[in-house]
């Protein structure tokens, strides 16, 4: 019978996870277990995917207020702080600037804390474009002191979370026993009028953000990836991404990005060949890579989709542009007629990737998959946000995600 269902995404009910849980055979055994109940079958080329946050929380990856406070104050000593291009969140960033406050405390008390306008990177707008322009603002250039934002705008708040983050911010810096002065503007240099030693809390731009620092002559350049590097005090922590991609747990701890992921994805796509005779490809997955079109609010506050993934989601998706096809080169055919075209196309696509993973002279494009026609990205990110779209962020209970059919094509 002809197959007529493509990729299927599916959320895998799984256990509480804990400290300590081994959260490879957690994931291994929900997934038997879902396949068997629904009467479905584990196939070659499935994806299993697992969300960072439950696999940081079996590694026990956690850090206090205190702990970001005792590495910040060891940083940078009793300088004057500033604190640049934070995100709009309270559970993202709130909990990290109180241990950022903290640290500040036991130094200068003092913070400048900057933020960008009319939106965070990610998109949570303090205002509006439309604002921008109705006051003959340029928010490439002008600089906006908290008295002079507040004489142009008034009391602003979040459409979503109703929060005044200019007065949250300030406020919860402040009961931290430190001082807050609030600045807007969007370029990283503009701190260095009001302190020399600075941390970026950018994430997708933190290296350039650090270079024109640097270039412009500030004393002390960090960012939030710089933090919690190492263990304070046994605390959590990540060598590669800091205090990035971390989320709030308690009133007075934060769940680090998970680390070391590398073993737990082989160990999955390992215990699912076991159990099933099937060779999946297996990933852990943060935010997914889209904005909301409405909200104007980008997804991705992890600093990547994926920090692991076996070898077969390496590179970009090997795709033709059907609409295309079906509109131009085979706009007159129809029927078995136009299923034959677009297969001995996909033959002729798959061969051309194959021998261009064989010729050594194209050795930057050798082990690449190739889009032709199609928006270039990496499959980790495709595959990592269609996860967490399945998943969501509520009550759901599914934090592991099963797809199935992603790499067939016509022809499969």
């Amino acid at each position: 019978m002809e197959r007529l269902i493509g990729t299927v995404s599916m959320g895998v009910r799984a256990p509480i996870i804990r400290e300590g849980d081994d959260i490879a055979s957690i994931v291994v055994e929900s997934v038997v277990a879902a396949a068997k109940s629904a009467n479905l079958t584990v196939k070659d080329k499935d994806v299993i995917a697992v969300t960072e946050s439950v696999v940081g929380r079996a590694q026990g990856n956690y850090a206090s207020v205190d702990d970001i406070a005792t590495d910040i104050h060891a940083k940078f000593g009793n300088d004057v702080i500033g604190v640049i291009f934070p995100i709009l969140s309270r559970n993202r960033f709130a909990i990290c600037l109180r241990g950022i406050a903290k640290g500040a405390a036991m130094g200068s008390k003092k913070i400048v804390l900057m933020l960008s306008y009319p939106a965070d990177e990610v998109g949570n707008h303090l205002i509006s474009w439309d604002d921008v322009d109705e006051k003959g603002l340029d928010p490439y250039s002008d600089v906006l002191s908290e008295e002079k934002y507040r004489g142009l705008f008034g009391e602003r708040r979040h459409p979503f979370t109703g929060v005044d983050y200019v007065a949250y911010y300030k406020e919860l810096v402040e009961s931290c026993g430190c001082e807050c002065e609030i600045v807007l503007a969007n370029n990283a240099w503009n701190i260095l009028s009001y302190t020399k030693s600075v941390l970026t809390c950018d994430i997708h731009t933190r290296e350039r953000s650090k270079r024109l620092l640097k270039a412009e002559g500030a004393k002390i350049v960090l960012g939030m990836d710089d933090i919690l590097t190492s263990p304070v005090n046994g605390s959590g922590y990540n060598e590669t991404y800091g205090l990035l991609g971390s989320n709030k747990a308690t009133e007075d701890t934060i769940k680090l990005f998970p680390r070391d992921c590398q073993p737990v994805v082989d160990a999955i796509q390992k215990g699912i060949l076991e159990k099933t005779g099937a060779h999946v490809e297996a990933m852990i997955y943060g935010d997914g890579a889209f904005k909301d079109p409405v909200g104007k609010i980008w997804e991705l506050a992890d600093p990547v989709v994926s920090p692991a993934y076996t070898a077969g989601l390496e590179g970009q998706p090997s795709e033709l542009k059907m609409k295309y096809l079906a509109d131009n080169d085979f706009k007159n055919l129809s029927g078995e007629e136009l299923k034959a075209a677009i297969s001995a196309e996909i033959r002729k696509k798959d061969a051309a990737i194959e021998a261009q993973k064989k010729d050594t002279t194209k050795s930057a494009l050798k082990g690449q998959m190739v889009s032709e026609g199609t928006t270039p990205r990496r499959l980790t990110d495709l595959i990592g946000s269609l996860c967490d779209l399945t998943s969501g962020s509520g009550d759901k209970g599914t934090p592991i995600i099963w797809v199935q059919g992603y790499f067939d094509n016509y022809t499969k």
